[in-house]
C-alpha cells in the first residue's frame, strides 16, 4: 500500500496555477502567525500522556535530557508541536511528512553502495500530513539552535528564513525534474562542505567522514558495546542506558528473540534474507537512544557471522505517529511498517536491513544500529556554517516531499518572491519564544516535584 497517492489529471502548468490560486485562500504571510490559545493548551499533559507507552524507570531520563535547554525540550516534544501546528495555516496539500523534522534529525550515513550521503534519518512520526508542518518545525529548530549558540536574534531569524528559502527554491526545482532523476537524486556531504568557509569546521567534518568510511558501524560499536562473560560474548551493561531487563533471564528469551528475528526476516527482500542468514543471534539488551524516543522499548541485538564478524540490529518500538490525531490515521495497521514505508519513500537510500515485526510489547521496526552515521555537531557551528546547514536541510526536505508529493502545486503556491521565508522566519521566532515558555513550565514542574528527572553524567 502506498502511503501517499495522487493523480495527475492536469499538466504541471495547470497544477502550478492551482497553487498560485491557493494564495487567495491561504496567503503566504499567514504562515508567519503563531499565538497560543487562551485556554486548553497543556504541553506537559501531552508529554505525560505519551509516558504510558514507555518503560517507567526510563521516563526520568527522558525529562532529564529535555531539561538541558529549550532546544533539547523542543527535540523531545514533537507531540506538543503537532497539536500546535494543527491550528496554523495550511494549504490542504499533503506529502509524506517526517513528523519530527528538526535539524538534529538530519545527518550523514552510508548508502548500500557505501557512499556517504546527507539525508533525513528519523521517521518515527512519519505520516501523510501537510507539507507546512515539516517546514515550520525544521525552521523553528534553527532559531532555537541559533539561540543556543548565542547568535543574535536577527541571525536566529535569518537561519530559519534561509531554511525556508532553500525549501521554496528546492521544491520549485524538483517540479522541473524528470521523475526518475528526482527519485535517484542524492545530496553528498561534499555539497555541505563546499558551503563552509571556516577551515577548522570543514576539516573536522572531513575527518569525521573519513573515519566513518574506514570502518562499518558494527566494527566501531563491537569493542565498545560488548564484553566476554564466562567465555561468551555479551552486550555490556552500562545502566541505566544499556541493560539486560529481567525478561532476558527467562529460559524462553532466546527462542522468543529468534522467532521475532525470523518473522522480521519475512519483511526483507529475498537477497537481503540471504545476507541476514549469514549471521546468528548472540545477545540482546535495551539501549536508551535520543530524546523523544527515551523510554520506548529500543532493543539492540548482536548477531555474529560464522567467522566472528558482528552485526548490530536495532529493534525500535513504533507507536502511533503524534500527527495521527490531527492528520488522520495511517494507511498501515502496523506502525513499524508505517515507519519503514515512510522512510523508504522519503530517503534517497535506506538501510538494507530495514524491516518490521510485531513483538510481545507491540509494533517494532528494525534497522542496523548505525552505519557510518555522522550526526551534526551543531553546537560547534559558527553562523556561516549554521546558515549553510539550514540551506542543505531545506533543500533536502524539498526533495523528500517532492518524491511523493505534488511539487508542482506547492511550488506554484510558494512562487518566486521571498514572502514565504519571511513569514516562516517570523513564525520560527514566535514559536521559539513559545518553546522557551513551555521549557520553563517543565522546569517549574520538576522543582515542584511533579516530574522526576535523572541527570546523566
Amino acid at each position: 500500500m502506498s502511503t501517499v497517492t495522487h493523480e495527475l489529471p492536469r499538466s504541471p502548468e495547470d497544477l502550478a496555477d492551482a497553487g498560485k490560486k491557493l494564495r487567495e485562500r491561504v496567503p503566504l504571510e499567514s504562515h508567519g502567525k503563531w499565538k497560543a490559545p487562551s485556554s486548553g493548551r497543556d504541553p506537559l499533559a501531552i508529554l505525560r500522556a505519551a509516558d504510558d507507552q514507555r518503560i517507567p524507570q526510563l521516563v526520568p531520563i527522558r525529562y532529564g535530557r529535555m531539561l538541558q535547554s529549550p532546544f533539547t525540550f523542543y527535540r523531545g516534544s514533537a507531540g506538543v508541536m503537532a497539536a500546535d501546528l494543527a491550528n496554523t495555516s495550511a494549504t490542504g496539500i499533503k506529502v509524506q511528512a517526517c513528523g519530527d523534522c528538526h535539524l538534529k534529525n538530519f545527518g550523514g550515513f552510508a548508502t548500500p553502495e557505501r557512499n556517504i550521503i546527507f539525508d533525513i534519518n528519523d521517521f518515527d512520526e512519519t505520516l501523510p500530513a501537510p507539507w507546512e508542518w515539516d517546514v515550520k518545525r525544521l525552521a523553528a529548530s534553527f532559531t532555537l539552535a541559533a539561540r543556543d549558540n548565542r547568535f543574535s536574534e536577527a541571525d536566529a531569524r535569518d537561519a530559519a528564513a534561509a531554511c525556508a528559502r532553500s525549501y521554496r527554491k528546492g521544491i520549485r526545482n524538483c517540479a522541473k525534474m524528470h521523475p526518475l532523476d528526482l527519485w535517484y537524486s542524492q545530496f553528498g556531504v561534499d555539497e555541505f562542505l563546499a558551503e563552509i568557509s571556516a577551515k577548522n569546521i570543514r576539516e573536522r567534518i572531513e575527518a569525521r567522514v573519513e573515519k566513518a568510511t574506514m570502518k562499518r558501524g558494527a566494527d566501531v560499536d563491537y569493542p565498545k558495546l560488548t564484553d566476554a562473560v564466562h567465555g561468551e560474548i555479551r552486550i555490556r551493561d552500562v545502566p541505566p542506558l544499556i541493560f539486560h531487563p529481567e525478561e532476558t533471564r527467562a529460559v524462553d528469551f532466546e527462542p522468543t528473540v529468534k522467532d521475532i528475528l525470523h518473522r522480521y526476516r519475512a519483511t526483507l527482500s529475498d537477497d537481503r534474507r540471504v545476507l541476514l542468514d549469514r549471521f546468528a543471534f548472540v545477545d540482546a539488551a535495551i539501549k536508551v537512544v535520543g530524546i523523544g524516543s527515551v523510554g520506548t522499548r529500543c532493543w539492540i541485538a548482536l548477531l555474529m557471522s560464522a567467522s566472528n564478524e558482528p552485526l548490530f540490529l536495532q529493534l525500535k518500538q513504533a507507536n502511533a505517529s503524534v500527527m495521527e490525531q490531527f492528520a488522520g490515521k495511517s494507511g498501515y495497521d502496523h506502525h513499524g511498517q508505517r515507519v519503514v514505508a515512510g522512510q523508504r519513500l522519503m530517503q534517497a537510500a535506506s538501510d538494507i536491513f530495514l524491516g518490521w515485526v510485531t513483538g510481545p510489547a507491540g509494533d517494532f521496526y528494525v534497522r542496523q544500529l548505525r552505519d557510518a552515521k555522522i550526526s551534526p555537531l551543531v553546537e560547534a557551528f559558527d553562523l556561516t556554517t549554521l546558515l549553510a546547514y539550514a540551506k542543505l536541510c531545506g533543500r533536502n526536505l524539498a526533495r523528500a516531499h517532492a518524491k511523493a508529493g505534488n511539487a508542482w502545486t506547492i511550488g506554484g503556491y510558494l512562487g518566486k518572491s521571498e514572502e514565504f521565508e519571511e513569514a516562516i522566519g517570523r513564525f520560527a521566532v514566535a514559536y521559539a519564544d513559545q518553546t522557551e515558555k513551555d521549557y520553563e513550565g517543565l522546569k517549574d514542574a520538576v522543582k515542584a516535584g511533579d516530574i522526576e528527572v535523572y541527570a546523566e553524567g
